[in-house]
């Protein structure tokens, strides 16, 4: 594992003024994936857009953990049927093309 593309997670509270146990909680609920290393919590740069939209979800609009938790999971949802569809139609496409 590569420690140059981890960020600490007390460096992302003062960043965005949230409370450590903010964090907690999204790693608790696997929102977030939080590494620990020496004692101190770090987290993936490729996360850090995620941590920006559950940041806003939650502060901003006032959606609770839970919610937020069925948000993500609706959107995978909608990925994955949008991915089924394209596929479903290039195998339309090839019976068509025949």
């Amino acid at each position: 594992m590569n420690e140059h593309n981890l960020i600490s997670t007390e460096t992302l509270c003062t960043h965005y003024n949230i409370e450590i146990s903010f964090i907690d909680a999204l790693n608790t609920m696997d929102l977030i994936q939080v590494e620990i290393i020496e004692h101190n919590q770090y987290i993936h740069q490729e996360q850090l857009g995620i941590l920006e939209k559950i940041i806003r979800l939650h502060y901003e609009l006032n959606v609770n953990l839970e919610g937020i938790d069925i948000v993500f999971n609706l959107l995978d949802k909608e990925r994955e049927l949008k991915n089924e569809l394209n596929n479903l139609r290039n195998r339309l496409r090839l019976y068509e093309n025949e």
